[in-house]
């Protein structure tokens, strides 16, 4: 058995960050006020509709859509690290269980707000789920999207119980209503067998179930693209091409918040450099694999090169769009993951640094798949103004896109000031299993 002052140590330093100190109030005012000005750029669209943005007749998805797809693809990662990861035995993936189901949570929930940016009448959103086909891919999009999010909230609070009588019993200092949330949300939690019973059954059908929910929201929406004959989406593989694209942005999104939790909340004893390098190892794994579809997806086209491919693959290679094409796959592909071999750059630092070129590199990716493709419709473009042949958002049009990355980060800084960001109870238990 874990001695008493081990014990007590474990719950003190993992419940450490659950207070409203300054750094927190500054962050979340810095937020709050990015997010009041991106909230009056929507506000002006609403009233002058999608004329304020950079969008017209020829290219009708921009920024807005981009977002969606990196949005929708971050939070693949709590299915790979809380469900895969853990199911077949990986150990070490335990502590960051709850972090990348806090990303997952989070970039999931604000997807669906990203199409509604993207909508001129956002008031006509009801009629997908009053009319919605069963034909159109929107509908199953809609829908595996909402499943994903209300099982990614259950796979974070199952494992949460345990620790939200801890917090009740040890977090005598925080306000009483905070506290009788904790008591609330701890269901009666006496630690039975019984109920260890429920709990683990009810992870392990949960971590199954998020298996294919998962593969099938970002095999969806890539089916979106897919299911159309344009060049540049007109592909089969765009399933797999997508999920291993989304393993990679999830990964990176990970570590960053891996690193800024290690060092804000004093958890170096509980998130170590061993994390670091098997999370390095992991970020190397997925993205061969994308490195492979991104070789696939642009040598076949390349090989036959029919007419309107040559032109599409010009664009990126050499054109217009080559340079931050070319920039995201070395700086965002290429490089990280040759860095990544070596070991010295999988200390936390490092990994820091690459995490960020990725996660940058994996939303310049989604606007690469988007925006050429859109700027080549097969019909020419003729006796049009210049700005419907070439698409440059506004600044209405970036602030709106910058208003869900903020509310996601309000939403993880949020929970990870309310929550133990490493499993209290889980944590005790190994210790007492390893002494």
């Amino acid at each position: 058995m874990i001695d008493q002052s081990k014990h007590n140590k474990i719950t003190s330093d993992l419940l450490s960050h659950i207070r409203l100190n300054y750094s927190f109030k500054l962050w979340m005012g810095l937020l709050l006020t990015l997010f009041v000005i991106c909230i009056y750029a929507y506000i002006t669209q609403l009233e002058n509709g999608l004329a304020v943005t950079g969008l017209g007749d020829y290219v009708s998805w921009g920024m807005y859509i981009s977002n969606f797809v990196f949005f929708v693809a971050t939070s693949l990662i709590g299915m790979l690290i809380s469900s895969v990861l853990i199911l077949s035995g990986a150990k070490w993936a335990a502590p960051l269980a709850r972090i990348a189901e806090i990303i997952a949570l989070a970039f999931a929930a604000v997807a669906g707000l990203v199409i509604v940016s993207d909508m001129g009448r956002p008031e006509r959103l009801i009629y997908v789920f009053l009319y919605g086909r069963i034909q159109s891919p929107i509908l199953w999009d809609v829908t595996v999207v909402t499943v994903y999010v209300m099982i990614s909230a259950l796979l974070l609070y199952l494992p949460l119980i345990p620790d939200m009588k801890i917090c009740y019993e040890k977090l005598d200092k925080t306000p009483k209503f905070l506290r009788n949330i904790y008591k609330i949300l701890s269901l009666n939690w006496i630690g039975s067998v019984e109920q260890q019973s429920i709990i683990k059954k009810s992870i392990f059908i949960l971590s199954i179930l998020i298996i294919p929910v998962a593969l099938a929201i970002h095999t969806v929406t890539s089916w979106l693209f897919a299911s159309t004959s344009r060049v540049g989406w007109d592909s089969s593989i765009f399933g797999p091409y997508f999920v291993t694209g989304a393993f990679v942005s999830g990964s990176a999104a990970v570590i960053i918040a891996m690193f800024v939790y290690r060092n804000s909340y004093n958890l170096k004893e509980y998130i170590t450099d061993l994390h670091f390098d098997k999370m390095g190892k992991l970020l190397v794994l997925v993205s061969l694999v994308y490195l492979y579809f991104n070789l696939n997806e642009y040598m076949v086209p390349g090989y036959k090169l029919k007419k309107f491919d040559a032109m599409h693959l010009n664009d990126l290679f050499s054109g217009s769009h080559a340079f931050l094409f070319w920039s995201v796959q070395l700086f965002g592909l290429i490089i990280p993951l040759i860095l990544l071999l070596f070991k010295k750059m999988r200390k936390p630092t490092p990994m820091l640094i690459i995490a960020l070129f990725v996660i940058f590199g994996a939303w310049f990716k989604r606007y690469i798949i988007v925006i050429p493709t859109m700027e080549h419709p097969f019909l020419p473009i003729q006796n049009v103004p210049f700005n419907f042949k070439v698409y440059t958002p506004t600044l209405t049009e970036s602030l709106i896109s910058l208003a869900p990355i903020l509310l996601v980060l309000i939403i993880i800084t949020v929970l990870s000031k309310l929550l133990p960001i490493i499993p209290v109870q889980e944590t005790i238990e190994h210790y007492e299993e390893t002494k």
